[in-house]
């Protein structure tokens, strides 16, 4: 991220001729908004340009990248085993992280006190909902506010005996049915 907006400057100043971006009101402010005000002018039409979204750098800076569940991702519980919070440890399949359907192996971070799991155990988990994008198989895409597991034991039953929000029907070919069946909203 810093290398890409280090680049990302370079070519704005390039292309502005200089370090300072010239603004409406008179005044040059530096162009990382030594300043305070981010007063673009001219650099946003560049930006534009460049495939970049209309509003100039801050925008570009404020996107959030969606990726794949990898070690250290923090993720919510959604059924009533007594975990609260997980933190990914190890994707059991692929190179890159985990998505939708994939088991991962995660520490509980937040637990209810007279829950079936406690904080600080080791528990095998099942990817139901996450914030980066897939394709299905019409041609739309499905994408989640949060990165969401159900918790499973070895044998990838859940640990829960209830499913809260909705699940992608994609578990399915995963052969995950059960988790499908405990969900109220299957989406």
């Amino acid at each position: 991220m810093a290398s890409s907006l280090m680049k990302l400057t370079r070519s704005v100043r390039s292309a502005l001729g200089g370090f300072k971006a010239p603004s409406t009101d008179g005044l040059s402010l530096g162009l990382m908004g030594h300043y305070g005000n981010h007063l673009w002018g001219s650099s946003t039409i560049f930006l534009e340009s460049m495939g970049f979204p209309i509003g100039g750098l801050h925008q570009v800076l404020s996107q959030q990248q969606r990726t794949f569940i990898q070690m250290r991702t923090s993720l919510k519980v959604v059924d009533n085993s007594g975990a609260k919070r997980v933190m990914c440890i190890q994707a059991l399949k692929g190179r890159k992280g985990a998505r939708l359907g994939d088991t991962i192996i995660a520490s509980v971070k937040e637990a209810h006190p007279r829950g079936k799991v406690k904080k600080g155990e080791v528990v095998y988990c099942v990817v139901v909902r996450a914030a980066m994008q897939r394709q299905r198989c019409d041609g739309s895409e499905i994408k989640f506010d949060d990165n969401a597991v159900v918790l499973v034991n070895k044998q990838g039953e859940p640990i829960g005996t209830r499913v809260f929000g909705p699940v992608p029907h994609e578990l399915r070919r995963k052969k995950l049915v059960k988790i499908l069946t405990l969900a109220k909203h299957v989406a």
